[in-house]
């Protein structure tokens, strides 16, 4: 059997990974690869899945995880952005192990932008001439139902340095279903690299508008400068790097081009992608129901 490792199992992607693939008839033998076994056995529970002990942060993890592994499903958590401290030894591991195919979940645009850690890892990926796929998702519609949550539930409020940038989106449901169909056809996809994005592009003043509507309550998108924006996360306890992140992500899109609208999803899986309407529907009640303790 071809064994698969799957890393962040137990994360957005990881998990949607992991159940795109158990709707599906293969013959993977699948192995999660998480931090702690005995707490992400119960989390991940449903799935017929075996268990690797793996840890971004413990190079010394990487080999024995990645022993006999035939395909390695690789993202970077979002806290980890030392790409020489940890990707490397993660690249240079799978040479030595002998891993045959690398399917890197990168981001929309990466090859414009050196600045980031995907671009990075991407290349260190192509040097390394383990065959690849590079998944190059849009902006995450689960922003939503994580990130973003708080000020949504408790504030009907988006605050965010976006200006009236336009953004491309994906629902990580989609991203699963594509990743999963790769992951079992994997011939088929050496050496490419997809955008995935759905069928429409949206500034956030035109996401509060379809919030609005689906929720039944008015949603404002408050945009700001950088000096307040990140202020004001810091008052509210946000870790200065996630801080970093969510200004790369919301900030520098108002001076770039437009984001490319892509079919990918549509010529992998057969179907149309999940619309912004359709994600808000399908999770309407954590859209609306306020977070425990946090008006405290």
């Amino acid at each position: 059997m071809t064994k698969v490792l799957i890393t962040g199992a137990t994360g957005n992607i990881g998990t949607a990974v992991i159940h795109a693939l158990s709707q599906i008839t293969h013959d993977l033998d699948l192995f999660a690869g998480v931090r702690n076994i005995i707490e992400d056995k119960i989390k991940l529970g449903r799935y017929n899945i075996k268990f690797s002990q793996f840890d971004f942060t413990d190079v010394k993890s990487y080999q024995p995880a990645l022993q006999a592994c035939d395909i390695l499903f690789l993202l970077r958590p979002p806290q980890i952005s030392d790409v020489e401290k940890y990707f490397k030894p993660i690249i240079e591991t799978c040479q030595d192990v002998g891993v045959k195919h690398i399917v890197f979940l990168s981001v929309q645009g990466v090859e414009k932008s050196k600045i980031i850690p995907h671009h990075k890892i991407e290349k260190l990926i192509v040097d390394s001439e383990i065959p690849y796929t590079f998944l190059r998702p849009a902006y995450f519609m689960q922003n939503f139902t994580t990130t973003l949550r708080k000020d949504l539930v408790n504030k009907n409020l988006i605050y965010l340095p976006a200006g009236n940038a336009k953004f491309t989106l994906i629902d990580v449901r989609d991203i699963g279903s594509v990743a999963a169909i790769i992951l079992t056809n994997i011939v088929q996809h050496i050496n490419q690299a997809y955008e995935l994005t759905c069928t429409e592009r949206l500034t956030f003043s035109e996401m509060a508008g379809l919030l609005s509507t689906q929720l039944g309550r008015r949603i404002q998108f408050k945009s700001s400068n950088l000096i307040n924006f990140f202020l004001t996360k810091r008052r509210e306890k946000t870790p200065t790097m996630l801080i970093l992140v969510m200004i790369m992500l919301h900030y520098f899109p108002r001076f770039q081009a437009k984001p490319a609208i892509s079919n990918w999803v549509q010529i992998i899986t057969g179907r149309q992608p999940i619309t912004f309407e359709q994600f808000i529907k399908d999770n309407k009640e954590l859209l609306s129901v306020g977070l425990p303790n946090e008006n405290q």
